[in-house]
């Protein structure tokens, strides 16, 4: 059982940044791929990044990649999202995810099993 808590989000201008913290209970966080899911209102909840247990591989979404960046500090059961060029569409609750890493043809995803409360962000325009 892994419980999350997201800090960080809050109001931006866009084209500013934020850097979201989730952090993890339990002993076996380095055991876990992390993750950022966002939902903006009225859609349907959609993935930001990832990264594997050791930190040695990252994924993005189209939608992200440049501008954000996902880390974690395993001494101290935290995974990061820096976001930086915030637009008005990055405008969402953002969620921390923990669970398996699934590989598929040459890639690799984020399979979710514990979920956080959510932080909301809003970047005005």
């Amino acid at each position: 059982q892994v419980q999350l808590v997201e800090s960080g989000g809050g109001l931006v201008q866009a084209g500013g940044s934020l850097r979201l913290s989730c952090a993890a209970s339990g002993r076996t966080f380095s055991s876990y791929a992390m993750g950022w899911y966002r939902q903006a209102p009225g859609k349907d909840r959609e993935f930001v990044a990832a990264i594997r247990p050791s930190g040695s591989s990252t994924v993005y979404a189209d939608s992200v990649k440049g501008r954000f960046t996902i880390s974690r500090e395993n001494a101290k059961n935290t995974v990061y999202l820096q976001m930086n060029s915030l637009k008005p569409e990055d405008t969402a609750v953002y969620y921390c995810a923990a669970g398996a890493t699934q590989f598929y043809g040459g890639g690799w995803a984020l399979r979710a099993n514990y979920w956080g409360q959510g932080t909301q962000v809003t970047v005005s325009s």
